[in-house]
């Protein structure tokens, strides 16, 4: 398939407003998939016990912390989320001239969860993501459907402070460590020459398949990408948009600029077509321990027309519901063989909703909704600077501060 699906971002001080970092993504995948928003709160297991990902069973971690995650409704993984530490990770989709396995074993969307749930900051989760994909590999399809969409992954993993790229061909990845100013990722390989942390046999199994000669400097992108990653693609277009987005905030990114450059069309960052963007994700993440780490998400299609609806950790957090796809238990057609025979409604009242008022309407009642849906969103971010600034903040009233947020988008679509 032409490469194509997803971007992610960050910024960090001296680039942000309030000495906080701010972490963005879009996750592209098959306009008809559903995007849920659920919550799962930290567990502790017995030694031994396995876990379920989306295709294979793994060993499970003896604890695993509460997390946020926006994803695909059939699958186990994430395309993107956040822990209760302030971790945040988004994956891309990545292609390079290493073949990409078929058999089924970890998903990158799975490495994304995984190293939300067990880890503490943003290092520890590419530790954890690196020895995964030595141990069990990566691969399977990444679509619901007979149609195989396989793909290598890169990551983007912030915390509040640092972040850190890890990009990937098979087995082999390169790490870049980011401590200041903006960095994006998108469908192309971008790690060069400033390589932080590497696999040992990067560069010796370059030079095995002749990509490398072992003399010149080693660049990652250059050397495991399919294509030149100076010449101009259809990701490397949006790759560098993003770029340029990124850049016109430069000293004054926020959340809400993060949501604008998101919600940007012209620069096909806000996908449209048979792939868009089903779901989006904002975080942000103070370095003043003393404030809440804060995340918003849509749960529903196009950010443009979407409302990034607030989430902060607290104890109490119930599971979400009007974000929530059905499930379907062990008759799900992704768990039994052959896979996806079928393909059942996975859509949520929120994803309900929200389709309904934008296909359905008059021109002057979506305009309407829009209006009122930008509005709302406008008094989130007024009330998260708000429990920002306070640092007396009522913890117990957050308990509902998402599922609040969901209602009064519902109640703007009725």
């Amino acid at each position: 398939m032409e490469p194509c699906s997803c971007d992610t971002f960050v910024a960090l001080p001296p680039a942000t407003v309030g000495n906080r970092i701010i972490f963005g993504k879009n996750s592209d995948r098959p306009s008809d998939e559903v995007q849920e928003i659920v919550y799962f709160p930290e567990r502790t297991y017995e030694k031994g016990e396995k876990l379920e990902c989306t295709y294979i069973e793994i060993e499970q971690a003896e604890k695993t912390y509460a997390v946020i995650l926006s994803r695909p409704s059939w699958l186990w993984g994430a395309e993107m989320g956040a822990n209760e530490f302030g971790v945040c990770i988004g994956n891309e989709a990545v292609w390079g001239k290493e073949d990409i396995d078929d058999t089924e074993a970890l998903l990158g969307m799975d490495l994304v969860r995984l190293g939300l749930e067990r880890a503490n900051s943003a290092e520890a989760s590419l530790e954890v993501i690196i020895s995964l994909l030595e141990t069990y590999g990566q691969g399977g399809n990444c679509m619901e459907g007979s149609m195989s969409f396989t793909y290598h992954n890169s990551f983007l993993i912030a915390d509040r402070k640092e972040a850190w790229i890890l990009e990937t061909v098979g087995q082999h990845w390169a790490a870049e460590k980011v401590e200041e100013g903006l960095k994006n990722i998108s469908n192309n390989l971008s790690i060069t020459t400033k390589i932080d942390r590497e696999h040992p046999e990067t560069r010796d199994y370059a030079k095995l398949k002749g990509w490398w000669d072992g003399k010149k400097e080693f660049n990652f992108a250059a050397t495991y990408s399919y294509f030149s990653p100076s010449r101009s693609s259809s990701s490397g277009d949006r790759f560098c948009e993003g770029h340029k987005l990124l850049r016109k905030h430069k000293g004054n990114m926020t959340a809400a600029t993060m949501m604008e450059i998101l919600s940007d069309k012209k620069s096909g960052i806000n996908m449209e077509g048979g792939f868009m963007t089903t779901g989006s994700m904002v975080s942000i993440l103070p370095q003043d321990l003393n404030q809440p780490c804060v995340h918003f998400f849509t749960g529903t299609p196009d950010p443009a027309i979407s409302v990034f609806k607030p989430f902060i950790f607290v104890p109490q957090i119930q599971p979400f519901i009007k974000t929530v796809s059905p499930c379907f238990g062990s008759n799900d057609p992704v768990k039994e063989k052959p896979r996806f025979q079928t393909k059942p409604d996975r859509r949520h009242e929120l994803y309900k909703k929200h389709e309904t008022a934008w296909t359905t309407l008059e021109p002057s009642q979506r305009k309407e909704i829009l209006e009122k849906t930008k509005i709302l969103e406008k008094q989130k971010l007024n009330e998260i600077e708000l429990i920002l600034n306070d640092p007396s903040y009522d913890k117990s009233s957050l308990v509902l501060l998402f599922p609040k947020c969901v209602d009064e988008e519902l109640s703007i679509y009725e």
